[in-house]
This record gives structure tokens, C-alpha cells and sequence, in this order.
């Protein structure tokens, strides 16, 4: 007979507690502990019971482990690739999280219908009929992916064994289900024991697992934090279900840097991946209009030109007002205190609105001086030309500091068509013959001469 266990769990961050309590310790939250009954077998395996184990795990030197043979699986999809960072790491567990109807389940089939690998894709949310819907728009002609409408793993597990797919696909890990648990799916303790069930057929198999997560109302990944503890990497999609651009972050990655982005347009025919990212962060426009800057920025090893906007005006009401949209608020209050006391403008009586093109957020310091050119721009209502460009820090005693890469923020430009760049005369740069100018500035007093 089995144990039959009642845990108590916080509903906000997940901790755990062996008697109710009003106040959860941990997150200091309110009447957030439930009860869960919790019930586990003897044994508990993603396996058949009578299925020998097939090898026991011995200690090796970190020496003597062997990578040569460690390969990635290509998604067939360039901006997934760089946000895993190289491909999928075999026996791999990815949790993909994002708002309802942004495109995740689109994503992951997307993938599934174009890889030359055996993929099973489980769906819990829709039945085989509609699935097929969504593929008939998107790629028609698969013949290696599998499509499973199941929600208990042990019935999916049974699948994987008699199927032997190269990758996995959940969607979602919350409509998931196990025997050995008492409880509805999608609560703490079904979640923890349907991904542990899963991390050990992906350990023991080297299956890679793609999951699918539901997010709460705040943004994060329902689970709460549990879940993406126990994953090797967490993939945010955002973007606005109002605009066609989508924009996928990792912010979890055993396997490689979680500053890569990937960008993708959201089409009738499904997610066209979006190579060039400039061509979305920098709008078209008849003539030149003040207010309008370009920054070149990195993206982990992607350089970006984005263009910053920026409107000076008169405050109306007597309180000047500071809005800023894809950029830290506090940082555009400092630049606008140094162009005030270093540079002599009057900007304490006049609202200050800046937006970054695109709906992405920038946190990168080196788009401080293309945010004062767009400011000084907009105030003396003078344009900048459309071919400058900058990639450049601002201290709080006016001077403009060196970036990380730049020489590389000048090849982009370069490649894009831009004819100068500004820069601090303190980078080191060992580029030579470039057809772009770089026009060296140690001060923001010396902006001010090259653009008023």
C-alpha cells in the first residue's frame, strides 16, 4: 500500500510547509498555502518496471570526460539556434514561456514540421484534428513529426518507447498529469513530478524536451520558480499580440549566453525569421524629421542599429513630465541632468517623452549618447542627419567613455551605410580604412558643437 503524504505548498513562490499557515515565511504573502495530497509508490520510473537498468553512472576526472563526440541538434531555424546557443544540447530540458496567444505553440510546431529527425509532438490543450489545421498553414508536407493528444505521462511514456523519437515536444507542461501524484494538473506538486519524470527520460535517453509554459498574470512562468530550477534552459517569447513582431530571450541557459535575442515576424503562413533586425528598428521616413537618433547596440554577439526617438516640449501644466518607453527612466532623468549642468540646457521646465523604435527595451549604456543626440535634437528642433549614428557612454561630469566591441559596432554601421559614427576618443580602435568616418568626442559639449 502507498504512503499517502499531505504537504502544504505557497501558491506565489513555492515553498513548502508540513501545517498550514496564514503567512507564507518565504514571499511574505497571505493566505497562499494550500493543501496537497501527495501520494508516491515504492518505485517511480519513467520506465516499464521490468525494464533492466542499462548502465550505472561512475565517478570520472574532469580530465578524462570525453566531448569530442558532443554535437548539437540544428532546430533548422537560425534564431533559435543563437538563443540556444548553437543548437539543441542533447538531453536538454527547455521551457519556452510567454503570453497567451503570442505564438508559442506556433514556434515549437513550426520546428517540429520542418526537422529531419523523428519528433513527437504531445498536445494537451488540442485534439490531433486541430493541430493538423495549424500545420496545414504552415508546412503541409512533414513526414517526421508525430503528433500525440495525451495528458498522462505514463501513457506518454509508452508512446516514447514504442516510437523512439529524436526530439520531444510538451505542450504544455501544465495540462500534465502522473499516477503517483493526488492531485489536479497544473498544481505545484503535479508540475514538480511530471518534469522530474521528464528530466530523467532526457538524462537517460538523451532525448532533448522542449516544454511549453503557462505564465501568470505577472509575467512569470507559473510553477512558480520551481520549474525553472529543475529546466537546463528558459525561453521567454514576447512581443504584442497587436504588432506582427515576436522577440525570444533566454533567460536560462546551462549551455550557453542568455543575452542572444532572436526576432521573428509574425505571418498568415506562420513566424518568418527576421535576419536583419534593422530593418524593423529603423522606420522609414520621406525626409529627415528632430528627435530621430540611431544606436548601434549589441545583443549579445549581434550588433543592432536601432533608432531612438525623442520630443522636447513645454510643459503645459506646470509639472514637467519624464516617459520612457523600451529604456530605464532613472538613466534618461541623469542624461537629462548632465545636458542641463554640463552642456547648458534648460530642460527642467520642458516634458521629456523618448520611445526605442521596434517594442524592444535596451539596457545597453552605449545607446547614452545617440538618447542625447535625439534630446538635443528635438529640443533645438534641428535634424539629425540621417546616415549619423552612435555608440558611446555618458558620465555624470559630461564625459563620453568607451563601449565594450565597438570596432564591431562600426563594421555594422559600415555594412548598413552609415557615413559617421561617433564614438569616444578614448576606444581603442584598430580598424583602418574604413569607408565610414569616425569622428572622435571626449565631451558631450563636443556633440553639442557637431549637431547644433
Amino acid at each position: 500500500m502507498a504512503k499517502v503524504k499531505t504537504t502544504f505548498y505557497c501558491q506565489n513562490c513555492g515553498s513548502q510547509y508540513a501545517k498550514w499557515q496564514g503567512q507564507c515565511n518565504s514571499c511574505k504573502q497571505w493566505n497562499t498555502i494550500v493543501e496537497e495530497v501527495v501520494q508516491k509508490p515504492e518505485k517511480s520510473d519513467w520506465k516499464s518496471q521490468n525494464q533492466a537498468v542499462k548502465r550505472i553512472s561512475k565517478p570520472l576526472k574532469i580530465n578524462e570526460i570525453d566531448l569530442s563526440q558532443e554535437t548539437r541538434l540544428n532546430l533548422r531555424d537560425e534564431e533559435f539556434n543563437r538563443v540556444l546557443g548553437g543548437g539543441m544540447v542533447h538531453g536538454a530540458l527547455t521551457l519556452l514561456g510567454g503570453e497567451p496567444g503570442i505564438g508559442k505553440s506556433t514556434l515549437l510546431l513550426q520546428i517540429a514540421l520542418q526537422l529531419p529527425y523523428k519528433t513527437l509532438y504531445v498536445s494537451g490543450e488540442e485534439s490531433q484534428k486541430q493541430i493538423k489545421m495549424r500545420a496545414e498553414r504552415i508546412n503541409p508536407e512533414s513526414n517526421n513529426c508525430y503528433i500525440l493528444t495525451e495528458t498522462k505521462t505514463q501513457n506518454i511514456f509508452k508512446q516514447i518507447e514504442a516510437l523512439e523519437p529524436e526530439i520531444v515536444i510538451i505542450d504544455s507542461i501544465q495540462t500534465l498529469h502522473s499516477d503517483y501524484i493526488e492531485s489536479s494538473a497544473g498544481s505545484i506538486s503535479q508540475i514538480k513530478e511530471c518534469t522530474t519524470e521528464l528530466i530523467k527520460f532526457a538524462k537517460e535517453t538523451a532525448t532533448p524536451v522542449l516544454l511549453i509554459g503557462h505564465i501568470t498574470k505577472d509575467g512569470n512562468i507559473a510553477g512558480p520558480k520551481i520549474l525553472e530550477h529543475m529546466v537546463d534552459t528558459v525561453l521567454q517569447f514576447e512581443g504584442d499580440r497587436n504588432h506582427v513582431f515576436r522577440i525570444l530571450r533566454a533567460h536560462k541557459n546551462r549551455f550557453g549566453s542568455t543575452n542572444e535575442m532572436g526576432i521573428y515576424e509574425m505571418q498568415g503562413s506562420g513566424l518568418r525569421e527576421v535576419s536583419n533586425p534593422s530593418e524593423i528598428l529603423i522606420s522609414e521616413k520621406d525626409g529627415e524629421l528632430s528627435g530621430n537618433a540611431i544606436a548601434a547596440t549589441l545583443e549579445g554577439l549581434r550588433p543592432l542599429m536601432i533608432e531612438v526617438q525623442a520630443l522636447v516640449s513645454t510643459a503645459v501644466y506646470g509639472t514637467p513630465q519624464r516617459s520612457a518607453t523600451g529604456f530605464n527612466a532613472k538613466r534618461l532623468n541623469m542624461l537629462l541632468a548632465v545636458l542641463e549642468k554640463r552642456a547648458g540646457f534648460r530642460l527642467g521646465a520642458k516634458d521629456v517623452f523618448l520611445n526605442i523604435t521596434g517594442g524592444i527595451t535596451v539596457d545597453d549604456p552605449a545607446i547614452d549618447l545617440a538618447v542625447a543626440a535625439s534630446i538635443l535634437s528635438s529640443n533645438e528642433d534641428v535634424a539629425i542627419p540621417s546616415d549619423f549614428c552612435f555608440a558611446a557612454e555618458v558620465g555624470l561630469s559630461g564625459e563620453i567613455r568607451p563601449v565594450q566591441r565597438v570596432e564591431q559596432r562600426i563594421s555594422e554601421a559600415e555594412k548598413l551605410g552609415f557615413s559617421t559614427i561617433f564614438v569616444s576618443k578614448y576606444n581603442k580602435i584598430a580598424l583602418k580604412n574604413t569607408a565610414i568616418k569616425v569622428q572622435l568626442i571626449s565631451r558631450i559639449e563636443d556633440l553639442v558643437g557637431h549637431l547644433v
